[in-house]
C-alpha cells in the first residue's frame, strides 16, 4: 500500500503541475490518473487502498468542507441567505425530475428506476464546487454580492435534497412501505438538525481553545477527528452530517475569528495532500466497464437535466441582487457531479435492482462528462463574470 501512495502522490504532483501550467484545473488530470492506475486501467493500486478510499475520501471531504465552514461569517449568511436557500433544492429538484422523465422515454426505464437514476446524477459534487468557490474567495472575485459563497452555501444541501430523493425511490422499488411525505418533511429537520448540532461542536470547540493553550497544529487534528466521528453520528441520527462540518468551522470563525484564519491556513496546506487522493480515488472507484451500450441515450438524458437544472438555477436567482452575468457563473458552477456518483451510483446495482447497470453507466458518464466540463467552466467564467475587489 505504501508504494501505491507514493506512486499517486508522485504522478499527481505532475499531472497537476502540467495541467496549472496549461491553466487547467488539476482534478480533471486527478480523476483521469485515477482511471489510468485503478482496476479499469493499469491497476496499479493496492486493494487494500481501494478498500478504504471511501473512508479517505470522506476525509478529505471534510477538510474541505472545515474550510469552507472556516471562510463564512454572520453577515456573509445574511447576505446569501434567500438565493442560497432557493439554489440548494429548486434545481436538483428541477433536474432531477426531468432526467426521471426524459430516462423514462428514451431509456425505457420505469418512473421509479428513472427516478432513482435522475435523484443520483441531481446531486452536484462538493468535491468539486468547494475548492473552486474557495479559490475565487482568496482571490476576492465576486465578494461585492458574495457569489462564491452563495453557490458554496447551496451546494452543501443540494446534496442532501438529491440523496433524500433517490432513497425514497430506492426504497419504493424494494417494496417498503415508504412515506413519501414524511421523507421529504424530514429534509428540512435533517438539514436543521445538522447545522445545530455542529454549532454546538463548534461552540465547543471555541471554549476549549480559549481556555487550554495549545498548538494549532493539535486543534486541526482535534477539529478533523470530531469532524469524521460527526459523520458516522448520521447512522443513528437524522441530520446533514456535512452541513454540521461546515457549521463546526462557521462557529469557529465567530467565536475565534483570528485563530479562524490560523486553521484555515492549516487546512489549506493538509488539502493539498487530501485533495491528490480524494479525485485519483474517485477516479479509481469509476466503472468504464459499466458504461456498456446505454452512453448515446446517457449523454442525451444527461444533457437535459443539466438544461433543467439551469433553468432551476435561473429561477431561484429570479429577481435577486445578483446580475446576468453572475446568474450565469451560478449555472456554470453547478455543472460538476463527482463523489455523489462515485459512492451512490453502484447501489442499485449491488441490491439488485433491474436495470441496475444501466443506472450505474449513466452516473459513470455523469462524472466524466460533467467534472471536467464544470470544473474547466468555474475557471474560465469565474474571471470573466464575477467582479475582483
Amino acid at each position: 500500500m505504501v508504494l501505491s501512495i507514493s506512486l499517486i502522490v508522485i504522478l499527481a504532483i505532475i499531472v497537476i503541475s502540467l495541467l496549472e501550467r496549461l491553466r487547467f484545473p488539476g482534478l480533471i488530470g486527478l480523476v483521469f490518473l485515477g482511471i489510468l492506475l485503478g482496476p479499469q486501467g493499469l491497476d496499479l493500486i493496492d486493494a487494500t487502498l481501494l478498500n478504504v478510499s471511501g473512508e479517505i475520501r470522506l476525509l478529505a471531504l471534510i477538510v474541505i468542507l472545515l474550510r469552507a465552514g472556516l471562510g463564512l461569517d454572520r453577515i456573509t449568511l445574511k447576505k446569501i441567505g434567500p438565493v442560497a436557500l432557493r439554489m440548494s433544492f429548486l434545481p436538483g429538484v428541477f433536474e432531477g425530475f426531468s432526467i426521471m422523465l426524459f430516462a423514462h422515454l428514451l431509456m425505457g426505464l420505469d418512473l421509479v428506476k428513472s427516478g432513482m437514476l435522475g435523484f443520483i446524477i441531481a446531486a452536484v459534487s462538493p468535491a468539486v464546487v468547494v475548492p473552486e468557490m474557495l479559490r475565487l474567495k482568496e482571490n476576492n472575485i465576486g465578494k461585492d454580492r458574495e457569489v462564491p459563497s452563495t453557490v458554496l452555501a447551496a451546494a452543501s444541501v443540494d446534496d442532501v435534497v438529491a440523496i433524500t430523493i433517490f432513497s425514497v425511490f430506492l426504497g419504493i422499488d424494494r417494496g417498503q412501505n415508504v412515506n413519501i411525505a414524511a421523507a421529504l418533511a424530514g429534509v428540512p429537520l435533517s438539514i436543521l438538525l445538522g447545522i445545530s448540532i455542529g454549532s454546538i461542536v463548534g461552540f465547543f470547540f471555541a471554549w476549549l481553545f480559549k481556555r487550554f493553550h495549545m498548538r494549532d497544529t493539535k486543534k486541526v487534528l482535534l477539529i478533523l477527528s470530531s469532524g469524521f466521528i460527526f459523520h458516522q453520528l448520521e447512522d443513528y441520527l437524522p441530520m446533514a452530517s456535512l452541513l454540521g462540518v461546515m457549521a463546526i468551522g462557521f462557529m469557529l470563525r465567530e467565536r475565534l475569528p483570528v485563530a479562524a484564519d490560523r486553521l484555515a491556513r492549516k487546512m489549506e496546506r493538509i488539502w493539498v495532500l487530501a485533495e491528490i487522493f480524494l479525485f485519483v480515488l474517485v477516479g479509481a472507484s469509476v466503472s468504464i466497464d459499466a458504461i456498456g451500450g446505454s452512453w448515446r441515450t446517457g449523454i442525451i438524458v444527461i444533457v437535459i437535466g443539466l438544461a433543467f437544472r439551469s433553468l432551476g438555477v435561473a429561477l431561484s436567482t429570479l429577481r435577486s441582487q445578483l446580475n446576468k452575468r453572475e446568474r450565469l457563473f451560478c449555472m456554470v458552477s453547478y455543472i460538476p457531479k463527482a463523489t455523489v456518483q462515485a459512492a451512490v451510483g453502484g447501489i442499485p446495482l449491488a441490491m439488485g435492482v433491474a436495470y441496475g447497470d444501466v443506472i450505474l453507466s449513466v452516473a459513470v458518464l455523469s462524472i466524466l462528462i460533467t467534472a471536467p466540463l464544470g470544473a474547466i467552466g468555474i475557471r474560465i467564467a469565474g474571471p470573466r463574470t464575477l467582479r475582483k475587489h
